[in-house]
C-alpha cells in the first residue's frame, strides 16, 4: 500500500494561547484505509485536519499528502484531496448544481467526467430536484450532502471529513458508510474526525485517539475488538479520563 498522508511532529499554537492545540502529533495513512480520528470536543481533531488541508499553518512539523508538502506545494497537495468541514460554508446564492459545476471547474474535471460522477453521487445523497434550488434554502442536512458531493466530484485520492455523519439522516448515513468502504477498496484513503465511537466501529479500519492535543493510541479496529475484553467505548473513556480540554481549539475564534 502506498502512503497517502504523512504528518510529522505537528504542533499548533493559536495566538494569545499558552496551550498547544496540537502537540507533537504524527500520523501516517495508506491506500485502502479508513482512519477515524477519535476524541472529545476540543481535543485537537479539527485543528489537525485544518493544518493537513493547509487552512492553518502549523507552528512546527511537516505534512505531506500524496508526496506533496502542504506548505511548499499547496496547489499540488490540495489537488489530491477533498475536504468536508464541519461548518458547511458554501456559496449559498448558487444552486446545488451550480456549486457542483463550480467545484468541478476549479479541479479541471471534464464535462463527461462530472456528469458520470454526479450520477454516482446522486445515488448516495439523493438530492433529486433540490439540486436545482438555491443552497440558501437547504436544510443543514442538505448542505452537508452538497458539500460532500462537491468534495468528491474530482474523485480525490484522499477524502477528509470533519464530523461527517452529523446532520445526515440514518438512511443517508448508511449509504455513505457503504460508499466509504467501496471508495477505499479502489485504492483511495479516508481520514475523518469524530467523537462518535459507533461511527468508528462501523466503518473504520484504524482508530487514532487524541486527547488534550496529544495522540494517545493508534490501532486496527478489528484487531482491537478481537483481542480485548473491554469495549472500544470503555477503552476510550479509560485512556482519555481527565484529558478533556475545550480551551485550545476555542482560541481559534479569537485569532
Amino acid at each position: 500500500m502506498e502512503k497517502v498522508v504523512k504528518i510529522e511532529n505537528l504542533s499548533k499554537r493559536y495566538k494569545k494561547s499558552a496551550v498547544l492545540a496540537v502537540d507533537d502529533f504524527s500520523l501516517e495513512c495508506f491506500e485502502g484505509e479508513i482512519v477515524g480520528l477519535l476524541g472529545h470536543n476540543g481535543a485537537g481533531k479539527s485543528t489537525t485536519l485544518k493544518c493537513l488541508t493547509g487552512m492553518l499553518p502549523p507552528t512546527s512539523g511537516k505534512i505531506t499528502v500524496c508526496g506533496y508538502d502542504v506548505q511548499k506545494e499547496p496547489v499540488k497537495a490540495k489537488s489530491t484531496f477533498g475536504f468536508v468541514s464541519d461548518k458547511h460554508d458554501v456559496f449559498v446564492k448558487m444552486t446545488g448544481l451550480e456549486y457542483l459545476n463550480f467545484i468541478a471547474d476549479a479541479y479541471g474535471v471534464s464535462k463527461a467526467e462530472r456528469i458520470q460522477r454526479y450520477e454516482e453521487l446522486e445515488k448516495i445523497f439523493r438530492l433529486e430536484d433540490r439540486v436545482f434550488d438555491v443552497i440558501n434554502d437547504y436544510s443543514h442536512g442538505m448542505r452537508q450532502k452538497i458539500c460532500m458531493m462537491g468534495s468528491l466530484i474530482h474523485h480525490p485520492k484522499l477524502w477528509i471529513l470533519d464530523e461527517p455523519m452529523i446532520g445526515l439522516d440514518p438512511l443517508t448515513s448508511a449509504r455513505v458508510r457503504e460508499f466509504m468502504k467501496k471508495y477505499v477498496s479502489e485504492g483511495n484513503c479516508i481520514l475523518f474526525s469524530t467523537h462518535n465511537i459507533a461511527s468508528v466501529q462501523k466503518v473504520c479500519s484504524r482508530a487514532v485517539i487524541i486527547a488534550n492535543s496529544k495522540k494517545l493510541a493508534d490501532f486496527n479496529v478489528a484487531d482491537f475488538e478481537a483481542n480485548n475484553d473491554m469495549t472500544l467505548e470503555e477503552y476510550f473513556l479509560q485512556i482519555t479520563d481527565g484529558a478533556q480540554n475545550d480551551a485550545p481549539e476555542t482560541e481559534e475564534r479569537f485569532e
